[in-house]
């Protein structure tokens, strides 16, 4: 997957909200290719809202994982506007494509519900510059997607992201975040 992370007009200084948007869009890309590429190795999904609810699960790794590789580059008040911009820009994200598929109503709330929750969660575990996310990281994610899977595929989707979803994931992670600062 290629992921665009790169600002087309290089001499210009970037707000903070503008690298929050622009890594809204790419976690986005991040998780829904996650979604597909699980599919491919024959996990089934049924149906477009179980594609969602999974897509939702990966956006929140992928949110609290770009929380810890940023979280040096801002003081305080600029974290509080990043994060707030990435997780409502990603809300929004998911409210769009949760109407054009599943119809019209408020979704953004429930995914934010969803995100503080796993913000919370996640922030129990251990995550280190060169390491990216502990092991007990990996497997709490790999049980929340776990749990959205049907029974055929219980025994092996835990396996599927540790050892395959979240390198992937990190992979995409590490070469754009960095970019958006540039």
């Amino acid at each position: 997957m290629r992921v665009k992370s790169r600002w087309s007009k290089k001499d210009k200084t970037h707000s903070v909200e503008e690298i929050a948007g622009a890594l809204a869009f790419i976690v986005w890309r991040i998780a829904a290719n996650a979604v597909l590429s699980m599919e491919n190795a024959e996990f089934a999904t049924e149906t477009q809202r179980q594609r969602l609810d999974i897509i939702a699960e990966f956006l929140a790794f992928a949110i609290h994982i770009a929380d810890r590789m940023t979280i040096e580059k801002f003081d305080a008040n600029e974290r509080d506007r990043f994060m707030t911009e990435l997780a409502t820009k990603s809300a929004k994200h998911m409210e769009d494509n949760k109407r054009d598929i599943i119809g019209p109503g408020e979704y953004r709330q429930e995914f934010i519900s969803l995100l503080n929750q796993r913000m919370d969660d996640y922030a129990q575990f251990g995550y280190s510059d060169t390491d990216g996310p502990s092991f007990g990281m990996k497997r709490f994610f790999a049980d929340q997607v776990k749990k959205l899977f049907g029974d055929e595929d219980l025994k092996w989707v835990s396996s599927q992201v540790i050892d395959v979803e979240v390198p992937e994931l990190m992979l995409h992670m590490r070469r754009a975040t960095p970019n958006l600062f540039k």
